[in-house]
């Protein structure tokens, strides 16, 4: 099924964009204990090391190229001075575990956790969407999602995931946030009673990525899409992750309340059901744009800051306010 293609309407283009975002550490600077205990993983030496440097967190994450050929994608990050993305991957790697072959996300291969938490996960040999966003990557894409909804739908029990309304819960509260840091907007008391109404709007029984965008999706040769960075995971509606995937469409112009009405997981959703979530991540972004700018993700805050623009406009012409 064909997306439209982008309108006329104002394009809110990312400042930097999601490429190039993260500061990351690189294979040489790896302690030598980890390069061989990785190199041992593999099975092979490291002749060449790629590193992925869109997303915003500051772990070593990169391609690497062994003796042999072969290739593997590989994050690492110190328990010591880095817990917070060691616990991350962790994470991840527990509930790539999870998942069934069926959901089109790579597989975990091994996973080394002592001063250095390290997991090797299957190299996929495809590239992020383009940006400003195609309609038949849209598309395809938004496929994908439907095959995850129904692959997840129930969750297995031993992904042990928390509900969509505890995770999601406290970006209501950033609205108050949101009015002292933004007093010129209008309707943010009617944008506040759509969020209040999120714990019944976002239940469900479905595994929800819950942090789909372009640098998080792989197109590969063949055209199948994988979602990478299972990091964040949920259970609620299987309709969130669609409706989350056309923020980045939306700023970049496509006419993406079109494109919801053709989508088997988005078009009997209730419209008000729909507003509530973006009011919802709305008040997240702008909130969370006005924080600290991390020194090893710099254009982490303007990035929340456009999401945050993009989700406001569309809220408000979806409202019909002024």
């Amino acid at each position: 099924m064909s997306s439209p293609r982008p309108s006329s309407r104002p394009s809110f283009q990312p400042v930097p964009g999601t490429a190039d975002t993260a500061r990351r550490l690189e294979w040489r600077f790896l302690p030598p204990t980890l390069r061989a205990g990785i190199e041992q993983q593999l099975g092979s030496p490291v002749v060449s090391a790629e590193s992925r440097n869109r997303g915003f967190t500051p772990g070593f994450a990169s391609v690497l190229t062994c003796e042999d050929g072969t290739r593997h994608f590989v994050k690492a990050a110190s328990t010591n001075a880095q817990p917070l993305f060691a616990r991350a991957y962790r994470e991840e790697a527990r509930k790539l575990a999870g998942l069934p072959d069926t959901v089109p996300a790579p597989r975990l291969q091994w996973v080394l956790d002592d001063e250095w938490l390290a997991i090797g996960i299957e190299y996929v040999d495809g590239r992020h969407p383009a940006r400003p966003w195609r309609a038949e990557e849209l598309d395809a894409c938004l496929d994908a999602l439907e095959i995850v909804a129904d692959q997840l739908t129930p969750p297995s029990p031993e992904l042990d995931l928390g509900t969509a309304a505890a995770e999601l819960g406290p970006f209501f509260e950033c609205w108050e946030g949101v009015r002292e840091l933004h007093p010129e907007l209008a309707h943010v008391d009617e944008a506040e009673q759509l969020a209040a109404r999120y714990a019944e709007v976002v239940a469900g029984e479905t595994v929800v990525h819950t942090d789909v965008r372009d640098d998080n999706a792989l197109i590969d040769r063949d055209g199948k899409v994988w979602f990478c960075d299972w990091n964040w995971p949920v259970v609620g509606a299987p309709w969130l992750d669609s409706l989350f995937m056309l923020i980045g469409p939306r700023g970049d112009g496509v006419d993406v309340d079109a494109v919801i009405k053709g989508r088997p997981l988005l078009r009997d959703v209730p419209a008000e059901d729909v507003d509530s979530v973006i009011a919802l991540v709305t008040a997240y972004f702008l909130k969370s744009a006005a924080g600290p700018v991390p020194p090893t993700s710099p254009y982490l805050r303007d990035f929340q800051r456009w999401q945050g623009e993009v989700c406001w406009a569309w809220l408000c012409e979806r409202r019909g306010w002024t």
